[in-house]
């Protein structure tokens, strides 16, 4: 089989090397301040979190009213600027969190409980809301 040649250098895979490294800094500093606050045994693990942006889904109607979603180990944002928004990125990155410890109670009591709530939401809202 022949070595596979590398790709070219194109204007946006510079853009998505640059939105990879965005996410991954602000994903570093999201960590750093949850893992002061100490809210779980272990520190939040993000060598697999993804940041990806993908406005077509929060057209939807049910994912309409966020700007992030937060699923196991990805994270769901409306638009490349908000990979800068420590805060944002600070609240779903404690859902991952909070789905790294209880991966099915934490989803499921959404449906439990609610979204307005929830106490899981109101834990990641207080995270988020002292970040610097």
């Amino acid at each position: 089989m022949p070595a596979r040649r590398p790709r070219p250098h194109t204007p946006r895979s510079g853009l998505r090397a640059a939105r990879r490294a965005q996410a991954r800094a602000t994903l570093t500093r999201a960590k750093a301040h949850l893992d002061d606050l100490a809210l779980y045994p272990q520190p939040v693990r993000i060598d697999r979190v993804r940041v990806l942006v993908v406005g077509w889904l929060f057209r939807l109607p049910w994912f309409g009213r966020f700007d992030g979603y937060a699923s196991w180990n990805l994270i769901l944002l409306r638009s490349a600027e908000l990979m800068s928004d420590d805060r944002l990125v600070c609240h779903e990155l404690c859902h991952v969190w909070q789905m790294q410890h209880r991966p099915l109670r934490m989803p499921l009591s959404y449906l439990r409980v609610g979204y307005a709530r929830n106490p899981y939401e109101a834990q990641a809202r207080r995270a988020a809301s002292d970040m610097r």
